[in-house]
C-alpha cells in the first residue's frame, strides 16, 4: 500500500473514463453528510446556483462543484483520515488552476449546517461580485430562482 509521501501528484495520468466510472459510483452511495448537503445544494436550492455532485475537476472528483464560482467544496469524513498531506496537495494544484476551494468535515454539516451553506454562498458571491468587478457578467440563468 502507497503511503501518503509516494503518493505523487499527477492530474494528466488518471484515464477520464476511469474518473466519470469513480465519479458515478461515488455519486450512488453517497455518505449520509454527503447526502444532507447534497439535498441543500441541488437543484439551483443555494440562492440559484448549480452545483453538481461527485463531478471531475482536473484530474480530481469534486464533491461538490459550482462552475459558475470555480468552487470546489469538499466533505472531509473518515476516508479523509491519514490523506491530509495529499489533500493539501489536491487544494494547492486546484487553486494553482483557478479554482477555490472550501473544506468542511462531516461533523460541520451535522452541527452547523446553516453555518455550512453560509459560507458556501459566501464563496459563491464573492466569485460574482469579482466577474462584475472586471466587467465579465454573464447572462442569468433563464430558470434563475428568487
Amino acid at each position: 500500500m502507497q503511503t501518503d509521501e509516494q503518493h505523487c501528484f499527477r492530474p494528466h495520468r488518471v484515464d477520464p473514463e476511469l474518473l466519470r466510472r469513480g465519479a458515478k459510483e461515488m455519486r450512488q452511495e453517497p455518505a449520509p453528510a454527503e447526502q444532507k448537503l447534497w439535498w441543500c445544494l441541488r437543484d439551483r436550492r443555494l440562492n440559484g446556483f448549480k452545483f453538481r455532485r461527485q463531478y471531475p475537476v482536473r484530474g480530481y472528483v469534486a464533491d461538490y462543484y459550482c462552475a459558475e464560482a470555480r468552487l470546489v467544496v469538499e466533505l472531509d469524513g473518515e476516508s479523509h483520515q491519514g490523506r491530509e498531506r495529499y489533500d493539501e496537495r489536491r487544494t494547492g494544484a486546484l487553486i494553482d488552476e483557478g479554482f477555490r476551494l472550501i473544506r468542511f468535515v462531516n461533523t460541520d454539516v451535522y452541527e452547523n449546517l446553516d453555518g455550512v451553506l453560509e459560507a458556501i454562498l459566501s464563496e459563491c458571491e464573492k466569485c460574482v461580485r469579482g466577474q462584475k468587478q472586471s466587467g465579465r457578467q454573464e447572462a442569468p440563468h433563464p430558470n434563475h430562482l428568487p
